[in-house]
């Protein structure tokens, strides 16, 4: 077990060991068994290849900063490669529940009909995908786009996350309607985590219109609020004080990404991934 994994199971157990000193012993058990769950899938062998992203993504602090417990119904918008959907799902299957929900197709219309067909198919193939994948019940990993939410569901999930992924839906118009309908799936009193690749404060507006990447910590809890949640609270969790978040290319030109190829690529990995806020709301009751 390496030195980085042993970390993050220290600190989930450190955030596990804050609870309120007047809970019962029962509810004691309960978070340890919860701390001691996720651990054992941020080990899975189903993450081999995940793990090197651990230590600029911090999946176990930051689930535990949202406050995500294993018998919930946590929705995650936008899985794309399903980074999170692997530990998310695997975790929730036992007694919770995991919804994937993502932009509708139509919504990108302006990255061409092969991009708006690639998505269409995704969500379409989604469950049985990442059912076949990760060995776990297609109807555990439902699967729908943000316009077409279930009745049923709506004011039932306990858990929104939403993880990278605010400057696509701002760049292409659908940040209002998707928002709103994530808010009418959380139940009164459902916390919305956001991890968002952070601009500097003092970031012309050209560079914060979602095309960089990049967004503005106090315009995106502006929004949020504006849409009716509460903030809970905010976290420097995902925090890279490397990041000068002023390139050309946007965010893509650090890695994963590495946009300009081999150019300057070991001053890129020194950086590492985005300087990332990490953000908790809260749906009134």
């Amino acid at each position: 077990m390496t030195r980085r994994i042993l970390a993050s199971f220290a600190a989930i157990a450190a955030i596990a060991a804050c609870a309120p000193a007047a809970e019962s012993h029962e509810e004691a058990v309960g978070a340890a068994s919860a701390s001691d769950a996720l651990a054992e899938v941020l080990a899975s062998d189903l993450r081999a290849e995940d793990r090197a992203r651990d230590q600029y993504r911090h999946p176990g602090e930051t689930l535990a900063f949202f406050r995500i417990e294993p018998t919930m119904t946590v929705a995650e918008y936008g899985p794309g490669g399903g980074w999170y959907t692997r530990i998310l799902a695997p975790y929730l299957v036992q007694d919770g529940q995991y919804i994937a929900v993502n932009f509708p197709p139509e919504g990108a219309s302006s990255l061409g009909e092969d991009f708006v067909a690639r998505v269409r198919q995704g969500g379409e193939t989604f469950s049985a995908r990442q059912s076949e994948a990760m060995q776990i019940p297609a109807e555990k990993l439902p699967f729908h786009f943000g316009n077409a939410i279930p009745d049923e569901i709506n004011g039932t999930v306990d858990r929104v996350l939403i993880f990278r992924m605010m400057h696509n839906l701002k760049r292409w118009g659908l940040a209002d309607s998707e928002i709103e309908a994530l808010f009418k799936a959380l139940k009164p009193g459902g916390l919305l985590g956001v991890v968002q690749h952070r601009a500097k404060a003092d970031a012309p507006a050209e560079y914060v219109d979602g095309n960089k990447g990049y967004l503005k910590e106090d315009e995106l809890i502006a929004f949020f609020e504006g849409k009716g949640f509460e903030l809970v609270g905010t976290s420097e969790i995902n925090a890279n004080p490397k990041d000068t978040a002023d390139y050309e290319a946007g965010v893509w030109t650090l890695p994963p990404s590495y946009a300009k190829g081999d150019e300057d690529r070991a001053k890129y990995t020194e950086i590492g991934e985005s300087d990332r806020m990490t953000l908790l709301f809260r749906k009134p009751e």
